[in-house]
């Protein structure tokens, strides 16, 4: 298949839902929600919501009536963004090829904007509707893994593990733990969310959360090397900027042919664990080449 036009075409999908139920600049909040859709709708890949469309569809479901769910995962990855880019944390200039939201906005209302983005993906997730297609208890199961993987245990617990290693030596073991809560959880959350949507059962669902620890490994890794050989104007922000910070990166501790490997290696194992569901897999499998191969 050509993962280019399907991921052109779910992108358009998850852009017209996130249009349908983000809330207009309208209104006493006008500036507040201006900043929340600025960074929202700034051009995002929005990896994380069709790969839980995909894991649906591999399940033989119509992932449709499930668009809430993607478009909350992508408001609580862009509030991650605008919190990760301001100067207590990655001080960051650009994102996507835009001012990042504190530039534009102030480092209070970006602030902001981000906790209204996490706490609108809740309202998505939790909406009516969502009942008349996933049962209750199902739901709740949703919410729960999605809530872990982006809470202290998850992509923030990371992003604080992150914090705390610039500048110091750390082992191989506490690499991995970083990029498993910081980029890998919220990735394997997405695919678990689409797979219970579709109504996996648990042997399915050990196969789906197989195939996300890897693909989040390999997207992480990818972006260690995009930070060392990447093109500014293709990334949408600065590249070297984890040498400049000390950062542990997987370049930084293997060197970037090791790297390489062990890029493709994750991606291996992501694709193995998707034997169970045959060609209906096949748009997660060529999202697992994409990863290793993407510039940006």
């Amino acid at each position: 298949m050509d993962i280019k036009i399907y991921l052109n075409e779910k992108r358009q999908v998850v852009e017209n839902a996130l249009i349908r139920l983000m809330l207009k600049a309208e209104g006493p909040h006008i500036r507040h929600i201006e900043a929340m859709r600025y960074s929202l709708f700034a051009g995002g890949k929005r990896v994380r919501p069709i790969l839980c469309l995909a894991a649906a569809e591999a399940l033989q479901t119509d992932s449709e009536p499930f668009l809430p769910i993607a478009c909350a995962l992508e408001c609580i990855h862009t509030y991650s963004l605008i919190h990760d880019d301001l100067p207590a944390m990655d001080n960051d200039d650009l994102r996507r090829g835009k001012p990042t939201n504190h530039i534009v906005y102030g480092e209070a209302e970006a602030i902001l904007a981000g906790d209204g983005l996490l706490t609108m993906s809740f309202e998505f997730m939790s909406a009516p509707d969502l009942a008349k297609h996933i049962p209750g208890n199902t739901c709740l199961r949703i919410i729960n893994v999605i809530a872990r993987a982006a809470g202290p245990l998850g992509m923030v617990g990371g992003q604080s593990l992150d914090l705390a290693a610039e500048g110091r030596q750390i082992s191989f073991d506490d690499l991995r733990r970083i990029h498993s809560c910081k980029t890998g959880a919220l990735i394997t959350a997405s695919i678990q969310a689409g797979a219970l949507a579709g109504g996996a059962d648990e042997e399915q669902f050990d196969a789906f959360t197989r195939y996300g620890k890897n693909i989040g490994l390999a997207f992480q890794i990818v972006d260690d090397l995009l930070n060392v050989e990447g093109d500014p104007e293709e990334l949408g922000k600065a590249a070297g900027s984890d040498a400049e910070r000390q950062k542990a990166t997987y370049p930084a501790i293997f060197g970037i042919e090791e790297t390489r490997r062990r890029a493709h290696d994750a991606a291996n194992s992501a694709i193995e664990a998707l034997e169970p569901f045959g060609r209906h897999a096949e748009p997660l499998q060529a999202l697992a080449r994409y990863i290793i191969t993407r510039k940006r």
